[in-house]
């Protein structure tokens, strides 16, 4: 792992890079993102979901959203998104990631390291013909979609099944949709 991440302030305002590893046994925050890939149901909303790859340096073999990582020193955090689903998903065509929001984070994780993020949230809503999946098996060992009634009841019952970070953003992204009830999915 030679990859560095964009060090910020509280504000999210960059302050330098380090290396990926040490920004994490060192707990400094750091810039990410987040991506949901969502479709509504007539039953509700649905998550499409990963199951990260077993041997990933943290949080291997945990569920998590669809898509989360890091923007390069430089790089517009819509394009970072696009390689990223592209690199983990292998989605070629993400129409229109929509900004959902900004959350700061801090999670201590089960091998040492600290996850410090400060961390921009985006959705993508979609129908079962909008994304076709190629997952990296490197990056992702299983995907799945599965209603929020069904997530969060098995947020409540196997917690640790889950990433670290991912109850708070599914919070902090249904509640921003809820903001918005005339959002046509």
């Amino acid at each position: 792992m030679n990859e560095s991440v964009v060090l910020v302030n509280s504000m999210g305002n960059m302050v330098g890079t380090c290396e990926k590893l040490q920004a994490h046994q060192h707990g400094l925050l750091h810039l990410a993102f987040s991506l949901m890939l969502v479709r509504k149901t007539e039953h509700g909303f649905e998550h499409l979901l990963q199951q990260r790859a077993s041997d990933k340096y943290h949080s291997g073999g945990k569920w998590s959203n669809a898509c989360c990582s890091h923007p390069r020193e430089g790089e517009r955090l819509d394009s970072a998104v696009k390689r990223r689903v592209f690199e983990e998903l292998g989605v070629t065509h993400l129409p229109n990631p929509e900004y959902v929001g900004a959350m700061t984070y801090k999670a201590s994780l089960d091998n040492g390291l600290t996850e410090h993020e400060y961390d921009h949230i985006f959705v993508q809503y979609c129908n079962d013909d909008d994304v076709a999946l190629s997952p990296n098996p490197d990056e992702i060992s299983a995907t799945r979609w599965v209603s929020e009634q069904d997530i969060k009841a098995e947020l409540s019952q196997n917690p640790h099944s889950y990433t670290a970070w991912f109850a708070d953003l599914l919070q902090r992204f249904v509640s921003a949709r809820e903001q918005k009830p005339t959002h046509d999915a």
